[in-house]
């Protein structure tokens, strides 16, 4: 098993992808070997030692791309230590971040064999500017807690723990 984590995103606007550099950043703070890649860009994980995976949750679904990722790497994330995060409410209020576990979860168990050892939810982004008619007309929202992922990101190297950078 590789040493190097990947860590691949699925995102429409860009937001996800600026979490997953964040939790990069974290992690290479702890000294490991990371990539950063799109979601729909990774062909093989034969050199990863772990994953994390980040998707835009959207209208009650995660990115397909996310779930895609899932689907097409079932056996080989079955076998390594996968951590997962979502990032889409528009608050961070019990009840939208319950909503969002929820569709987070429901992405999940659609690739049982995959069983993250954690899983995230951050608050989401809207840019009016970004955004088609009539989603152009809702306020600018940044409910991303910067402190909450660098610390998801620092627990994650004790989650994945020794089997993650065993070497081959």
């Amino acid at each position: 098993m590789g040493r190097r984590i990947l860590i691949a995103y699925a995102t429409k606007h860009e937001s996800t992808r600026e979490v997953a550099e964040a939790v990069a950043e974290r992690l290479r703070v702890h000294g490991l070997d990371i990539e950063l890649r799109a979601a729909r860009d990774v062909r093989v994980l034969d050199d990863y030692g772990a994953v994390v995976l980040g998707g835009a949750l959207y209208m009650g679904r995660w990115h397909d791309e996310a779930r895609g990722f899932l689907k097409r790497h079932r056996v080989k994330l079955a076998g390594m230590p996968v951590a997962v995060f979502g990032l889409g409410p528009r608050t961070m209020s019990e009840t939208d971040v319950e909503g969002s576990r929820k569709q987070l979860e429901h992405a999940l168990a659609r690739v049982p064999e995959v069983e993250p050892v954690a899983t995230a939810i951050f608050g989401g982004v809207v840019d009016p500017a970004k955004l088609s008619f009539p989603f152009n007309r809702m306020a600018a929202i940044d409910a991303r807690d910067w402190t909450a992922i660098e610390a998801w990101a620092d627990e994650l190297p004790a989650t994945f723990g020794s089997i993650a950078f065993a070497t081959a």
